[in-house]
């Protein structure tokens, strides 16, 4: 009975984990990767519709609302009647809670005003069901996937990223290129029904705020024993350990220069797009201005040391300082390739300087 009761608990742990991975893939998916300060509002949107179709559930199941009620600590008085109420209450009034967090979504100077504001409201009686629905259809989804690449000794890495507007075509022709150059040959094809549809059907109901956060389009790329999904807000990348590793390393070494974001905070996507700006200048006049460089990388270093952002966006934003200074000194594009011929220059440089060579 013991080892019965261990493989039920390893089963249960397993599910549980499957689901929250699959559920924050689905929400991922659907409202792409949001910056840090608008988290809240759309956390309260998914809870909120969660939330709703578990009341719905349970005004319609009485056996699911007596499992609430058993499960739930309330004072005495409260009895099935009392539930009733209160299920009907928040199955009215929720949805208004989730389209009053859609329209909070943005940022306070681009949220509409006026009759807007009451449009988005009510447009929530509309999201709810369907982010109910889609997150149910997308854990499903993401739940097979999981299953597919174990049977095929696969597994998942993800890249998290924020796609800048206009440049999703840009980033996918970069990242085939980077992992052509890795010898991992690909295809671009588009992504399944099954993960396009999702954001079809929130397109046609979502008002602007939403809209904007949700993918526009998504591709596979699809090579031998490797499947990468390149979404506005997340590259998945999905295969056996080699094929899996190369292709991360060679996607992270591309988007320093590519056209997304690595980080959220707009402090630290400021500090991205300062790098980018040093790392495209033209080969003759990087020649030309080295001082001017080497000023621009201590403006930069300058910057990192008073930057209050998290430590991981904080890593990042160091390792593209270093990736861009390192392809510099070796004579590179940045972000085209792993260098190697320039290990000689970069050598007699001193260690933990922040100079170029020159």
């Amino acid at each position: 009975m013991t080892t019965v009761l261990s493989l039920f608990g390893i089963v249960g742990r397993f599910a549980g984990d499957l689901m929250t991975s699959a559920l924050g893939w689905a929400s991922s998916l659907l409202f792409g990767r949001v910056p840090r300060s608008h988290q809240i509002f759309l956390v309260l949107m998914m809870a909120g519709s969660f939330l709703w179709i578990v009341l719905v559930l349970s005004l319609l199941v009485p056996s699911v609302a007596s499992v609430l009620l058993a499960a739930t600590p309330h004072p005495p008085f409260v009895d099935m009647a009392w539930l009733a109420v209160a299920l009907l209450f928040g199955v009215v009034f929720l949805p208004a809670g989730v389209g009053l967090a859609g329209y909070l979504v943005p940022a306070s100077g681009e949220r509409p005003g006026g009759a807007a504001v009451v449009r988005d409201i009510l447009r929530g009686y509309l999201l709810a069901p369907l982010i109910s629905a889609l997150l149910a259809f997308l854990a499903g989804v993401g739940i097979t996937r999981k299953v597919r690449s174990k049977r095929h000794g696969w597994s998942d890495t993800h890249v998290p990223i924020v796609v800048k507007p206009g440049g999703y075509d840009q980033m996918v022709a970069d990242l085939r290129d980077a992992l052509g150059g890795a010898d991992l040959q690909v295809s671009v094809r588009d992504a399944p029904w099954v993960l396009t549809l999702p954001a079809w059907l929130l397109t046609r109901v979502a008002g602007g705020n939403v809209r904007k956060l949700r993918p526009d389009r998504l591709v596979e790329l699809k090579g031998r024993s490797l499947r990468i999904g390149v979404y506005p807000s997340d590259i998945a990348i999905s295969g056996p350990v080699r094929q899996r590793t190369r292709a991360r390393a060679a996607i992270l070494s591309r988007l320093a220069t590519s056209s997304a974001h690595l980080t959220t905070s707009a402090e630290a996507q400021q500090v991205e797009d300062q790098l980018e700006r040093l790392a495209k200048r033209d080969k003759q006049a990087r020649s030309v201005v080295r001082g001017a460089t080497r000023n621009a990388f201590k403006a930069i270093d300058a910057t990192l040391l008073d930057l209050a952002v998290p430590t991981d966006e904080w890593d990042i934003l160091y390792r593209l300082r270093l990736q861009i200074e390192r392809d510099l000194l070796a004579g590179t594009e940045p972000g085209t390739s792993f260098s190697s011929h320039g290990a000689a220059a970069t050598a007699s440089a001193t260690p933990g300087s922040t100079a170029l060579v020159g």
